[in-house]
């Protein structure tokens, strides 16, 4: 099985705190579209013949695409790829997109999962992330998505917000149940370097949230959502039942992945390459025929780590069969020996053949993963 990433680097507005790849110029959409459909038929080859099982369209904002824009890029898909064997085809979309008349049109479209952009029903704090929509917007864009039958929603959150107490993020996580989402991911709000927001911490208008409230945050996080019967399932993600992202699991477990447009990253297993985050070089370079885009081999080494990382994001952990089949046994023995202080403080379990971090070492799981990591 493999899955397909698009990526569209359109947005309205930037929020304060993104770093992800993406433009407010409108101008080159048409001709962003045609390029990717370009791209898409070009590198038909590239999964090497594996089932696409999984698509999904992030960003950006996929949601500020026209309608026939979307209908072009999916009848590529049906073209080149086939798309019924396809089980998740995700839109990443923005509340204020999703106005009824974009909703009627998204049912017209294979699409049978949302992930929708609230981060949070506070709008004091929608508004200092400079987002769009305000907190009764994004019920409202929720509900509308769920009557018009769109069944399979996850919620995006950000919590660790600037002065963020308990009882916030309690109130966040309650107003986003009365929604009844199969699907949250929570993310704490970092402050990535060049954004606005970093720039703001650093003048000393925005104060970082301290370690101890990030841990008592993520407590009641983890607390909140076990008692309403979410799973959580990896680090930042809990979902109801199955509904977990199938995309995002294949990115876990390394399962290959074509990614498509301007910043995408594609996964063969054996190496990975990425197209240049330039839309500009992105358009120019596939209407000549020539894609931008840098590439990197793996080492076996750097598989493994790659396997590690991944895999300790994920309720299940890293299969050791896989670790002894694919890696060697001398990198088995390595991750025991380096896996054994851990598991002696009761952070790290082997249960079914697998290890795995446990849920109250989730939090500092980078800590634990780098020291796993093969650096002979």
């Amino acid at each position: 099985m493999a899955g397909i990433y698009i990526h569209v680097p359109f947005c309205k507005t930037r929020c304060l705190y993104c770093d992800f790849y993406s433009t407010v110029n409108a101008l080159l959409r048409q001709r962003y579209v045609d390029a990717l459909c370009l791209e898409l038929r070009m590198r038909h080859d590239y999964l090497k013949g594996e089932l696409v099982k999984t698509v999904y369209l992030g960003g950006g904002t996929p949601t500020q695409l026209e309608p026939q824009q979307l209908v072009a890029i999916f009848d590529t898909l049906r073209e080149v790829y086939g798309l019924e064997q396809v089980q998740e085809v995700t839109l990443e979309a923005n509340p204020d997109d999703l106005t009824e008349e974009y909703v009627a049109f998204i049912r017209t479209l294979p699409i049978n999962r949302l992930s929708i952009g609230v981060q949070t029903f506070d709008d004091k704090m929608l508004r200092l992330l400079q987002r769009r929509h305000t907190a009764q917007e994004a019920r409202d864009a929720v509900r509308r998505c769920r009557k018009a039958g769109l069944k399979n929603i996850s919620i995006d959150l950000i919590y660790g917000l600037p002065g963020q107490t308990e009882e916030m993020l309690l109130t966040d996580l309650e107003t986003a149940f009365e929604l009844y989402p199969q699907h949250l991911s929570t993310y704490h709000l970092t402050y990535e370097k060049g954004t606005p927001l970093y720039r703001l911490r650093q003048s000393g208008n925005v104060k970082e949230v301290s370690e101890e409230q990030s841990r008592r945050l993520y407590r009641v996080l983890t607390d909140t959502m076990k008692a309403r019967n979410y799973v959580h399932y990896e680090i930042s993600n809990f979902c109801r039942g199955s509904h977990y992202s199938r995309h995002n699991m294949g990115y876990w477990t390394g399962v290959p992945y074509l990614g498509c447009g301007p910043s995408a990253h594609s996964f063969d297993v054996v190496s990975r390459e990425w197209n240049r985050p330039s839309l500009k070089d992105y358009v120019e370079g596939m209407e000549k025929g020539e894609r931008p885009f840098e590439k990197e081999t793996l080492t076996l080494s750097m598989r493994y780590n790659e396997y590690v990382m991944t895999g300790l994001r994920t309720l299940r952990g890293i299969s050791l069969t896989k670790v002894a089949k694919e890696f060697g046994a001398h990198r088995l023995r390595y991750l025991f020996s380096m896996a054994a202080p851990h598991m002696q403080r009761g952070t790290l379990v082997r249960r079914n053949g697998c290890l795995r971090l446990t849920e109250e070492a989730f939090f500092v799981s980078d800590d634990i993963i780098s020291d796993l990591m093969y650096v002979r």
